[in-house]
């Protein structure tokens, strides 16, 4: 007979922020898949409209510029890039919510693995948004690490004699 899995409120908090950034990356892929063969500048110059930004501005413009040089390659190129990515998000709460070991190690490496790069940009130029997540990658793996055998023990089979 199997353990009841303990109660971990936290590990939930987790698996939602891991399956919110699978869907949001996932989303964005298919943003960039539907929009690769479409003309790009104009659909630029749609939402700015639509957002009600001025579409003169120098910030836009040269920005404009730059949409004008990107090809239909490497829009599905980053759609595709996107979507392998989410993917990680997504197995990885997927696999917490089942409590497999080996999601928890996923979700530690990932997690880790950010860290040195948003430090390095933060030091370079800091950015609130950066800041809460290079907080939120070093409390995930704090915790899955330190919580890793009371949070994924219950799968490791005990063979009674």
């Amino acid at each position: 007979m199997r353990e009841p899995k303990p109660r971990a409120p936290t590990l939930y908090v987790i698996i939602l922020i891991k399956l919110l950034k699978g869907g949001l990356f996932l989303s964005m892929a298919i943003v960039a898949y539907t929009l690769s063969d479409n003309d790009l500048p104009v659909e630029y110059r749609h939402l700015l409209h639509h957002l009600r930004l001025n579409p003169e501005k120098k910030f836009f413009s040269e920005l404009a510029l730059k949409i004008g040089t990107i090809s239909e390659a490497n829009v599905l190129w980053v759609a595709a890039g996107t979507a392998v990515y989410s993917l990680f998000s997504l197995v990885e709460g997927t696999g917490l919510i089942f409590r497999v070991s080996w999601a928890g190690w996923m979700a530690i490496g990932e997690s880790a693995f950010f860290i040195p790069i948003e430090i390095f940009d933060l030091v370079h130029r800091f950015s609130l948004t950066v800041f809460i997540i290079l907080v939120l990658n070093i409390f995930i793996v704090v915790y899955l690490y330190g919580n890793h055998q009371r949070l994924f023990s219950h799968h490791r089979h005990r063979h009674e004699d």
